[in-house]
């Protein structure tokens, strides 16, 4: 049975994670997805371990449920190429920056007068309106820019980075979610629109979510800063063999942990009763929690906390997720065979769907490998085509 975005075609014209990644997920569902790439390819396929040059692992991560068509932007006659895929698309997601995509032409309104029924979504760090608006961005400034880093000065007394490309990946969802609401509502009115989502205001947006806190009012009645999570206890405790994550929330969690710890002391205690009394002593709890979790095992704690309902997990690693029992009965590591790269692992979808479920229907592609495919789909002829292909505006990608 078809994903729910069957019959949908998404130009993906990004590359590294944001866009690529977006685009992956609507290939999921069942969209078209082409990836059109400049001759060199998505910068990804250079990075991370790789069986042959150009599939790299980082590429393989972010682009499967995709065709590759090869087309330098740069030239005249492959702008001319995609604005004629585009004609008869959905989607199109584009990263350049507003200068760059304003002298390569490939601004909405071109696009918009070939097809008005497309939805074209640009990405990039800022607001193209703002004092940022021309400055490039990866995940490290954006992190920096959005108050990400400075969050890590409470627990380590400096900034750091958050060791994952969350800005991109938070960006990406957005994406995602716009993309859908805009073709929801073309759906309903038959209009086509352009959509900006930068990484800046996304990720300031996710990060004041519980961090605007005193801010929220005008004039401020405390301090910016989530308490509870600002907390430097708020870390996995560590037991007699182990780490764990353990998180009494509600007043019922605490009443059920502090029994299960032997403390009725800590449950008469008029700083620990209330969520609110709980908030204002966060630290002094925490610290408290940290004491008591040393005392037992890993196990121990576990099979208790379980039985009292009270929420806690293991500590996974970058190694333990492979064989997590949890993730190896819902079959979420799918063992495949990709046609030129060989085994490989990859993550199943975790979105499930009663009526259209998701599916991977094609591995990552070869650079250029769908080109002709493509091309010949949007009405070039072979001879179109090939002198395409001699003009270096595409290339055919590796033989069969």
């Amino acid at each position: 049975m078809p994903g729910p975005l069957a019959g949908v075609r998404v130009l993906d014209v990004t590359t590294v994670v944001l866009g690529p990644w977006a685009a992956q997920t609507l290939g999921d569902m069942g969209a078209d997805v082409i990836k059109v790439e400049p001759p060199e390819g998505d910068t990804t396929r250079r990075l991370g371990p790789a069986r042959h040059p150009g599939m790299g692992a980082f590429y393989l991560a972010c682009n499967r449920n995709k065709r590759s068509l090869v087309l330098d932007l740069k030239q005249t006659a492959g702008r001319a190429a995609l604005l004629r895929l585009a004609a008869t698309a959905d989607v199109i997601l584009h990263n350049f920056r507003p200068g760059p995509a304003a002298r390569l032409g490939l601004e909405y309104e071109p696009f918009r007068a070939v097809n008005p029924r497309l939805v074209y979504c640009a990405t990039y760090g800022f607001r193209a309106r703002g004092p940022y608006g021309t400055k490039p961005a990866y995940d490290d400034v954006i992190q920096a820019a959005a108050g990400l880093a400075s969050l890590q000065t409470a627990l380590v007394g400096e900034p750091r980075y958050m060791p994952t490309i969350v800005a991109d990946k938070t960006s990406s969802l957005a994406v995602l979610s716009a993309v859908l609401s805009a073709l929801f509502h073309r759906e309903r009115t038959g209009e086509g629109q352009a959509i900006e989502v930068p990484m800046f205001e996304t990720v300031v947006a996710y990060v004041m979510v519980e961090h605007l806190y005193g801010e929220t009012f005008v004039p401020p009645i405390e301090t910016a800063g989530y308490k509870r999570i600002l907390n430097r206890w708020r870390r996995p405790f560590r037991t007699t063999d182990g780490y764990l994550a353990v998180v009494p929330y509600t007043d019922a969690d605490w009443r059920a942990f502090f029994a299960l710890a032997g403390r009725a002391d800590l449950q008469a205690d008029p700083r620990f009763r209330t969520l609110e009394s709980r908030l204002a002593n966060i630290e002094a709890l925490y610290e408290e929690l940290a004491k008591i979790i040393a005392g037992r095992s890993s196990a121990e704690w576990l099979e208790a906390l379980d039985r009292a309902s009270v929420p806690a997990m293991v500590v996974n690693t970058l190694e333990t997720l492979l064989v997590d029992p949890q993730l190896e009965a819902t079959g979420f590591w799918k063992i495949v065979e990709h046609p030129t790269e060989g085994t490989l692992r990859v993550p199943d979808i975790p979105t499930t769907y009663s009526r259209t479920p998701a599916e991977i229907r094609r591995l990552p592609p070869r650079l250029g490998e769908h080109s002709r495919e493509v091309l010949r789909e949007a009405g070039f002829s072979e001879a179109e085509v090939d002198d395409l292909r001699a003009s270096g505006v595409t290339s055919l990608g590796p033989g069969p």
